[in-house]
């Protein structure tokens, strides 16, 4: 369907890769993986024609529809949601005119040849309208072909990226930033196209939205799949194939996420030991050479070797990503008692008068050293609570009581927007512990992947998983023994997360968080908190053990 053949591609003096190839073949599911800035959004942009390459040749089938989602979304404005996503299907929509306009020349009296190639072109066109998921123009009735029309399409998108029938008709400009990446998600799903390109699609997504667009993927669409994630378990469950862009390569393997992490170990190993063979071999022919070198009786013998050495195809390893474990202090021993919550609850002023009921009547008792996720619907309230816990705002009612000796850390996405732009990471980091040694700092940068010149990087130089790398740095690095966590995931890649994650499971203090990621909840919390229907529901388990007892285990497995 699509060949990338020898394709080479340089940013400035940087090569991203050379001479490189992978095919995406119809119905295919593929991931794409590296570390940031190894060339995975190039790629996209290069099958795209929105770069050109340096080297190298991308072929694509005819009539091939590509649909590629961005993180950059463009301007929206003058549309309703609904329409927004509709207008992706504009070539769907001139097809439909196209169809009426042959169906109209066909009453006309034509020539045999006329007629032949006119019902030609009508088929090929009926054909293509039809898997676009058309309508009918002349009564503006939509049609069911072969699945949904495009309307009806559009609106169960929609709905299970979370915007409802009550926002289909709502200007698209009056949505914030992550519900427009929904919109433009949503966009370019409705086209269904027959190569879909997602960079990170997760972002922005709740869980709910992340299991329908997972489901929707597996079971709805039937063309072929390239994506980025930073969700191990999204990755795990749709794609088949692991492309790996990195070290100026790009490497197939067969197989999802997980099987892609052991073969590559298995794979450099194999590497490593042909690498070791080939350097004794040649320590061994070169100490021939040199020993013999001057004897004119064994020319011939040094002579050959020389040139045997010429023809050997070097084996380079590539360069070992670092990683560095920083061991954090032990923090203070709270009380048993951390939070006390007792009645609680929150309501917002709305600007028509009178409240919206955020949640009520929430009590519930966090013990020292617990790990507690709290779920809910996209809207339920989390936030809220977990704003309320760490004293960011005031409840309506109730009370949420801190216990003795807590030392508590907040995080949300409002936390990077505090940060000092004109500050480096390093002194960024400094001012969070000023008692901490040079080395001390240093080490704990190098945990949170900055390593090098990194930590004389500006902040406002740095990418939004940049900047939630240093702020949850300054939080681990404090001696803290109560972390309230909204959204700590985000912007974060998987190699940042797990970072992250095994930052967590090693601290001996109480976290409370709000993530999507269902790989790090699972690996991490013991306790769920979920706010449903403005109440709060405390399971007693891990979150298996919540998604049994609430029967969402077949959404999430």
């Amino acid at each position: 369907m699509i060949h990338l053949t020898n394709i080479t591609k340089q940013h400035g003096s940087r090569a991203l890769f050379k001479d490189a190839s992978f095919q995406i073949l119809p119905g295919s599911r593929t991931g794409l993986v590296g570390p940031n800035g190894a060339g995975k959004s190039t790629i996209f942009r290069l099958i795209t024609a929105e770069e050109a390459l340096d080297g190298g040749e991308i072929s694509c089938a005819k009539k091939t529809v590509i649909g590629y989602f961005s993180q950059d979304v463009g301007e929206m404005a003058g549309h309703s949601a609904l329409a927004e996503v509709i207008s992706a299907s504009e070539a769907t929509v001139a097809l439909g005119e196209q169809i009426r306009q042959m169906e109209a020349q066909m009453c006309e009296p034509l020539d045999d040849d006329e007629m032949a190639s006119l019902l030609e072109r009508y088929g090929d066109a009926q054909q293509e309208f039809e898997h676009r998921g058309g309508y009918d123009l002349e009564s503006r009735a939509f049609e069911h072909r072969g699945g949904y029309d495009l309307e009806s399409r559009a609106q169960a998108v929609l709905t299970g990226l979370g915007i409802g029938p009550d926002d289909y008709r709502r200007p698209v400009e009056s949505f914030s930033g992550g519900w427009k990446m929904r919109i433009a998600l949503a966009r370019i799903l409705t086209l269904n196209p027959d190569v879909l390109l997602l960079d990170e699609p997760t972002n922005h997504l709740d869980v709910e939205s992340i299991i329908w667009l997972e489901n929707w993927l597996a079971e709805d669409f039937q063309g072929a799949l390239v994506m980025t994630s930073h969700d191990r378990d999204f990755m795990n469950r749709l794609v088949d194939r692991i492309v790996e862009v990195a070290a100026g390569t790009i490497t197939s393997y067969g197989g999802n996420y997980d099987f892609y992490l052991r073969e590559r170990e298995v794979r450099r190993e194999q590497l490593l030991a042909s690498f070791r063979r080939q350097q004794e071999m040649l320590a061994k022919e070169e100490e021939f050479i040199a020993r013999f070198a001057a004897r004119a009786s064994h020319a011939a013998q040094v002579q050959s070797r020389v040139k045997k050495l010429e023809k050997i195809e070097r084996i380079e390893l590539p360069p070992e990503q670092k990683v560095v474990r920083f061991e954090f202090s032990e923090p203070p021993r709270s009380g048993d008692d951390v939070i006390a919550i007792d009645a609680l609850g929150k309501s917002w002023p709305l600007v028509t008068g009178g409240e919206k009921q955020v949640f009520s009547g929430v009590s519930g008792l966090v013990q020292r050293g617990e790990k507690i996720a709290v779920v809910g619907i996209n809207g339920a309230g989390k936030s809220t609570f977990l704003k309320i816990l760490a004293g960011q705002t005031e409840p309506s009612s109730g009370t949420a009581t801190i216990g003795a000796n807590v030392q508590l850390g907040y995080f949300s996405q409002h936390s990077m927007e505090l940060l000092d732009p004109k500050k480096s990471v390093f002194e960024t980091v400094q001012e969070a512990l000023p008692q901490q040694t040079v080395g001390v700092l240093r080490n704990l940068c190098a945990a949170f992947l900055f390593q090098g010149d990194d930590v004389d990087k500006r902040v406002d130089k740095l990418s939004g998983g940049e900047k939630s790398r240093l702020v949850l740095a300054t939080l681990l690095g404090r001696p803290l023994n109560l972390l309230i966590l909204d959204e700590p995931t985000n912007h974060l890649d998987i190699q940042s997360r797990e970072v992250l994650l095994e930052a967590l499971q090693k601290f001996s203090g109480t976290v409370l968080l709000v993530s999507h990621d269902r790989h790090f909840l699972r690996s991490l919390v013991g306790r769920v908190f979920e706010i449903d229907h403005g109440a709060m529901i405390a399971y007693e388990g891990d979150y298996e053990y919540y998604l049994r007892k609430t029967g969402r285990e077949h959404c999430a497995a």
